[in-house]
C-alpha cells in the first residue's frame, strides 16, 4: 500500500505556559514524491503528489489535458517500480488505443508540475487552455445555498489523512443533494482533483453533469478548466478565486462559488443554479 505519511523527529516548543516548554516528538507529515507519467513507454509528464490512486491521477490528469477522452481510449495504465532502492513505484505507464492521437510535443508546454501549481512552467495561458468535449452552460443542476453551506464540514470530516498531518488539499464530488460520491487527498490541490476525475473516468461516469466539486482551498484557472473538463457544472471553493478562474467559469456556463465558510459564500458565475 502507498505510504501516505511519514514519521519524523521534532524538537516541539510551546510558549503559552508560564515557562517555555521544549521537548522531542515524534511528528507525521504528508509524504510528497515525484511521479512520472509515460505514454506509450514516452515520459510526459511529472507530479510532485502524495502516493495513492496514482492511476486515477494519471488517467484524471490526461482526461483533463485533452489527451484522452474517457476510458476507452487507454489499453492499459499500470504503476511500474522504477529505478529506485527500494522499489518506489513512482512511474504510471499508459498505452493508449492505436486510434488516439499522441500527445503534442510543445515545447511551450511543461509538463513539470509541482504540489503547489499545476500549469507552472507552461509558457501562456494560450498554451494550458484546453476546450472541453462536454458543454455545461446547459446542465439543468441547482443546488440550495444551504446545501452548499452544509459541504464543507463534510469533506473536512472524510480528510482521514489530514487529521493526522494538516498538511493536505482535498477535493470532493458531491451529488446535489449533498451526498458525498468520493473524496481525494494530496499535497497539491490539483493532484485531488485530477483523482477525482480519473476515479470518474475509470468508472465510465463523465460527463459528471448534475454534480458539484468542491476543493478546500482556493479556486484557480487550473481547477476550473479541470473541472469543466469532466462535465462538472459547479466548482466550489472554500478560499477565493482568481480573476482567469472567473472568466473561464463564464465562459463555460460554470457555476463558481467562493469563500464558501459557514452560512456565506459568493457566487461568481452562473448564480441562477444557487437557490436561496
Amino acid at each position: 500500500m502507498a505510504r501516505t505519511t511519514t514519521r519524523r523527529p521534532v524538537v516541539k516548543i510551546n510558549l503559552s505556559g508560564p515557562t517555555t516548554d521544549s521537548r522531542r516528538r515524534p511528528d507525521e507529515l504528508a509524504a510528497e514524491e515525484p511521479l512520472e507519467i509515460r505514454v506509450r513507454k514516452q515520459p510526459l509528464a511529472v507530479t510532485m503528489r502524495t502516493p495513492g490512486h496514482d492511476i486515477d491521477l494519471a488517467m484524471g490528469f490526461l482526461l483533463t489535458e485533452g489527451i484522452i477522452g474517457s476510458a476507452d481510449d487507454v489499453v492499459t495504465a499500470q504503476l511500474c517500480a522504477g529505478t529506485d532502492t527500494p522499489n518506489t513505484y513512482n512511474v504510471v505507464d499508459i498505452v493508449l488505443g492505436a486510434e488516439v492521437p499522441p500527445p503534442v510535443t510543445d515545447p511551450s508546454r511543461n509538463f513539470y508540475t509541482t504540489s503547489s501549481c499545476g500549469v507552472c512552467g507552461k509558457a501562456s495561458i494560450d498554451a494550458v487552455r484546453t476546450r472541453s468535449q462536454f458543454e455545461v452552460a446547459a446542465d439543468p443542476l441547482t443546488v440550495p445555498a444551504r446545501t452548499l453551506a452544509s459541504l464543507p464540514p463534510l469533506l473536512r470530516a472524510a480528510q482521514r489523512t489530514f487529521d493526522r498531518t494538516g498538511g493536505l488539499h482535498a477535493a470532493g464530488l458531491f451529488t446535489a443533494t449533498g451526498e458525498l460520491v468520493v473524496l481525494r487527498e494530496d499535497v497539491g490541490r490539483h493532484n485531488a482533483v485530477d483523482k477525482v476525475i480519473g476515479w470518474a473516468v475509470r468508472e465510465g461516469r463523465l460527463p459528471l453533469s448534475g454534480h458539484l466539486l468542491l476543493v478546500s482551498g482556493r479556486a484557480s484557472f487550473e481547477l476550473t478548466q479541470k473541472a469543466w473538463m469532466a462535465g462538472i457544472p459547479l466548482l466550489a471553493a472554500v478560499s477565493a478565486p482568481s480573476t482567469l478562474a472567473a472568466e473561464l467559469a463564464d465562459e463555460a456556463g460554470m457555476t463558481l462559488v467562493g469563500f464558501l465558510r459557514g452560512e456565506t459564500m459568493n457566487v461568481y458565475t452562473a448564480a441562477q443554479r444557487v437557490i436561496v
